[in-house]
């Protein structure tokens, strides 16, 4: 399995989405990489609508450095997992509701590109974000801020009662012994679902993989919604093990859950949180604005708080409690475009093997 190399090929896309209440005044301006005087700039609106899948317990301590520094913006949050918002972005291409996404995947990012629904936008300091976490275009169309990777957490206890050892790799994970006692997330919902699954066909090849996760399904007792759910689940031990993302593993196992936090030997698959300002016919200046303050030096430190790679790297960056070794050395070689490219096909086969044993959508 190769490893991720310096050549690490990282997209990732932040785009933040807010919906203005009422008439405001606008100008005539155009905006960064539009056609001159094709988009309307609003520069009197007080009130964002953001759309993202950043998890719930980080939104607000993100957010409570813009608030002080910008009381007067009213901050609108719709948030929802990374399937959920990505399908509710592309419903509304001919009626955007959001002014940014904040904190997308960044596959998901690129296939809106596609559609042509994002505005190029340049945020001050971009030049700081290293060349793998944002768009190559100039103006960008996308920002990254952050990366996450498939781990698997592991409930020691429950594991010791069963007298299991604890799996170590993707090959341990489809045993016998642990028949039933795995949950993942549904990758048609969950960004962390399809990093796992377009990792494994990364990997090894789309007929590998397929095989694979037809040995994995016969031991999965269920997939959910949610990236986050198996390590709460692991945590409590209902399902001892759970495939999720390093960070949830680790406030899980901050917050007193008998849990271990494995990251597969093959590698991790992996995904990158970015920014993007959604195309409309006027665009609200806070929403650059609000973009601008999202890879500032001070929203990085509450983002590695959180994650250990980050798209801007300071003296201040540190590994994240309970990561032990650089996490870029654990990330498989991963071409981000072409897993946008394959999105659709792979979740709808996906969802032809193996979605009769997904949890009911709420």
């Amino acid at each position: 399995m190769k490893k991720l190399t310096r050549s690490l090929v990282v997209m990732g896309t932040l785009v933040f989405v807010l919906a203005a209440c009422g008439k405001s005044a606008t100008t005539t301006e155009s905006s960064p990489g539009a056609a001159a005087g094709s988009v309307g700039i609003d520069s009197t609106s007080k009130e964002l609508t953001v759309y993202t899948a950043l998890e719930d317990d980080a939104i607000k301590n993100y957010l409570t450095g813009y608030k002080k520094k910008y009381p007067e913006i009213k901050i609108n949050i719709v948030r929802d997992s990374t399937g959920v918002i990505t399908a509710k972005l592309l419903a509304e291409k001919d009626n955007p509701q959001a002014d940014v996404v904040w904190g997308l995947a960044a596959t998901s990012l690129l296939v809106l590109d596609q559609n042509k629904q994002l505005e190029p936008y340049a945020p001050q300091g971009v030049e700081r974000v290293l060349p793998e976490f944002k768009d190559k275009n100039v103006p960008a169309h996308w920002v990254g801020i952050d990366a996450w990777e498939t781990a698997f957490i592991v409930n020691k206890t429950e594991m010791e009662k069963r007298k299991l050892p604890i799996p170590e790799s993707y090959a341990d994970l489809i045993k016998p012994e642990y028949k039933g006692l795995i949950t993942m997330p549904n990758p048609s919902s969950s960004g962390t679902g399809f990093l796992t699954v377009s990792g494994l066909v990364q990997l090894e090849g789309k007929d590998k993989a397929w095989d694979y996760m037809n040995k994995l399904h016969d031991n999965i007792a269920m997939y959910v919604h949610s990236g986050s759910k198996p390590a709460k689940l692991a945590g409590t031990g209902e399902y001892p093990i759970g495939i999720s993302f390093g960070y949830c593993g680790l406030q899980e196992k901050k917050n007193g859950s008998p849990v271990e936090v494995i990251f597969p030997k093959e590698g991790s698959g992996w995904d990158v949180e970015a920014n993007a300002l959604v195309k409309k016919n006027t665009i609200k200046e806070v929403s650059k604005q609000f973009l601008d303050w999202a890879i500032t030096d001070e929203a990085m430190q509450e983002y590695n708080k959180n994650y250990a790679i980050l798209a801007i790297k300071t003296d201040a960056s540190k590994l994240p409690e309970g990561y032990k070794v650089d996490p870029i050395k654990q990330l498989i070689k991963n071409d981000l475009n072409e897993a946008a490219k394959n999105r659709e096909s792979i979740l709808a086969e996906w969802d032809k093997r193996y979605n009769t044993k997904s949890e009911p959508k709420k």
